[in-house]
């Protein structure tokens, strides 16, 4: 199983969407957190390696202590940790190849007008190669 996590707007719904998924399949379950370099590090203006290894290093961290509550809680779910730069649509959507379900949010949105659904679960609908859960959320 796989579930795209963005750890700046963590939401309990789709993390124990996820986690009780993967403990009822008795299966592993990968946690993507896919995240975008600075600019000035793509175009190469940086000459500053080691900041790109850093911001690797503090996302992966932010990664472990999300997850640490619901590793907690559900020790019987082997929990794979991957975050990875880029977009967070096409790392999903690569990484759905091995997976048997895609677990994916989307905040709930009253207005009856507009788009109801993200950019990021939009794209895994529609590119993913295994099933996908969008999992409403506040």
């Amino acid at each position: 199983m796989l579930l795209g996590l963005d750890t700046r707007s963590l939401d309990d719904t789709v993390i124990t969407f996820a986690f009780e998924e993967a403990a009822r399949r008795h299966t592993a379950l990968c946690v993507l957190h896919a995240w975008n370099p600075p600019p000035y590090n793509i175009y190469g203006l940086s000459d500053h390696v080691s900041l790109y290894d850093e911001l690797a290093r503090e996302h992966a961290a932010e990664l472990t202590e999300a997850l640490r509550p619901w590793r907690h809680k559900y020790p019987a779910v082997e929990v794979i940790e991957a975050s990875r730069a880029g977009s967070a649509a096409d790392q999903l959507a690569n990484a759905s190849r091995n997976a048997s379900l895609v677990v994916v949010g989307r905040r709930i949105r009253r207005s009856r007008f507009g788009v109801h659904i993200g950019p990021v679960a939009h794209a895994v609908l529609h590119h993913a190669v295994a099933p996908v859960a969008v999992v409403a959320h506040a």
